[in-house]
C-alpha cells in the first residue's frame, strides 16, 4: 500500500492476515467436538479484522517530514486505532453471534475483544517501526542530497565571487584612475582589497549577519562608481531590527552584478536598484531597460542563491517582473530559527 510515499507490500498485508486467520482456528480445531462450521467463522472474522487494522493504520501514518523523526511517539494515535479496533471487533462479534446462535455472547464478545487488541497493537508496532526506519533512511538520503546541493551552491558562489571579468573592469578602471592623477586611486586599492578578503574570510560560511552583507554591498558598490560614476544608483533602506538577522554571503552582491549584466548603464540611462526590507523579506528591484544585444545568460546566479535558501530555510527566493521592474525576495533568516 501506498500512504504519503511510504509503501507496504499487499503480499505482506493478506498473507499476515490469513496466517492469524488459521493460528485463531487452531483451538477449535484441537477440541474433541470439532465444528468446521465454527473454525470456519472465527477465522474469518480473526481475517476481516487483521486487513481493516492494516489498511486503518497505513492510510492514518502522518504525514513525513524531516524535522518529524525526532518526534515523541505517537501515543494518540495508537489509542485512537485502539478505540476503532474496539468498535470494529465488536460489531464483528455481533455478526459471529448472529452466524453462531449456539455460543454465549459475553464470554465470546470478551475474547474477540481481547484478541482484537492484540492484533491492533502488534500491528501498530510492526507497521511503525518500518515507518521509522523509511524515516530514518529518507533523513539519511536527504542529508546527502544537501551535503552534494551545498557544495555545488558554494562552488557557484565561489566562481562569481572571483568573476574574472569584474576582476578585469577594475583593474582598467584602477589602471585608469592612477593614470590620470585620480585623488580616488588609494581608497579604490582598499575598497578592492576590503572586497576581496571579505570574499576569502566568508566563502567558508553559510551565513553572516546582514549589516556585514551591507559592508561587502559598500564596498562593491564603491568599486562600480567608480566605473559607473552615476551610471547606476542604489538606495538601501533596511530596518535596524532587520540588521541583525542572516543572509547567505554574497546574495545581495550576486544580484547587482546580475541587474548591471542584463540592463543599460549609462549617464543617460542611470540604472536605480533599490533594496529595501519589507515584513519578512529583504526585496532588491529594479528598473528594466535591456541591453539591445543581451548577454547570454546561464541563470546560474539565481538558481545558486535560491539552492542556498532552499538548503538553510527550506524556502526559496520569489521572483517577480512586470514591465518596468525586475523584483527578487529574500526570505528574512532569524538567529531564533537556526539557533
Amino acid at each position: 500500500m501506498l500512504n504519503k510515499t511510504f509503501k507496504l507490500s499487499n503480499k505482506i498485508i493478506w498473507l499476515s492476515s490469513l496466517f492469524l486467520g488459521i493460528l485463531s482456528s487452531v483451538p477449535k480445531i484441537a477440541e474433541h467436538h470439532f465444528n468446521p462450521y465454527e473454525a470456519l467463522i472465527n477465522s474469518l472474522i480473526t481475517v476481516l479484522f487483521s486487513l481493516f487494522i492494516w489498511y486503518y493504520n497505513i492510510y492514518t501514518l502522518p504525514k513525513y517530514t524531516s524535522r518529524s523523526v525526532a518526534g515523541d511517539f505517537p501515543f494518540t494515535q495508537l489509542l485512537k486505532s485502539l478505540l476503532v479496533g474496539l468498535c470494529v471487533m465488536f460489531l464483528l462479534a455481533c455478526l459471529q453471534q448472529y452466524l453462531l446462535t449456539h455460543l454465549s455472547f459475553g464470554p465470546v464478545m470478551l475474547m474477540i475483544e481481547v484478541r482484537g487488541i492484540l492484533i491492533n497493537l502488534t500491528f501498530y508496532m510492526f507497521l511503525h517501526l518500518l515507518y521509522q526506519s523509511y524515516h530514518n533512511q529518507q533523513v539519511a538520503i536527504e542529508l546527502e542530497r544537501t551535503k552534494s546541493d551545498n557544495l555545488s551552491a558554494q562552488y557557484e558562489l565561489i566562481k562569481q565571487q572571483v568573476n574574472p571579468h569584474f576582476l578585469f573592469n577594475s583593474l582598467n578602471t584602477l589602471k585608469y584612475m592612477v593614470e590620470s592623477g585620480d585623488a580616488g586611486s588609494v581608497n579604490f586599492i582598499l575598497k578592492l582589497s576590503d572586497f576581496y578578503r571579505f570574499t576569502l574570510e566568508s566563502r567558508k560560511l553559510d551565513l553572516i549577519r546582514l549589516s556585514q552583507e551591507l559592508e561587502i554591498l559598500n564596498s562593491y558598490l564603491f568599486l562600480l562608481k567608480a566605473r559607473f560614476e552615476d551610471g547606476i544608483v542604489l538606495s538601501v533602506r533596511i530596518d535596524d531590527a532587520h540588521k541583525d538577522s542572516f543572509i547567505p554571503p554574497f546574495t545581495l552582491q550576486l544580484l547587482v552584478e546580475n541587474c548591471i549584466k542584463h540592463n543599460v548603464v549609462s549617464l543617460n540611462r542611470p540604472l536605480e536598484v533599490r533594496i529595501y526590507s519589507d515584513q519578512q523579506y529583504i526585496v532588491i528591484e529594479n528598473n528594466l531597460q535591456p541591453k539591445k544585444t543581451p548577454e547570454a545568460s546561464t541563470g546560474l546566479g539565481l538558481a545558486n542563491i535560491n539552492q542556498r535558501y532552499q538548503h538553510l530555510e527550506e524556502k526559496g527566493i520569489e521572483i517577480s517582473v512586470n514591465e518596468n521592474l525586475f523584483i527578487v525576495k529574500l526570505p528574512i533568516i532569524h538567529e531564533d530559527h537556526h539557533h
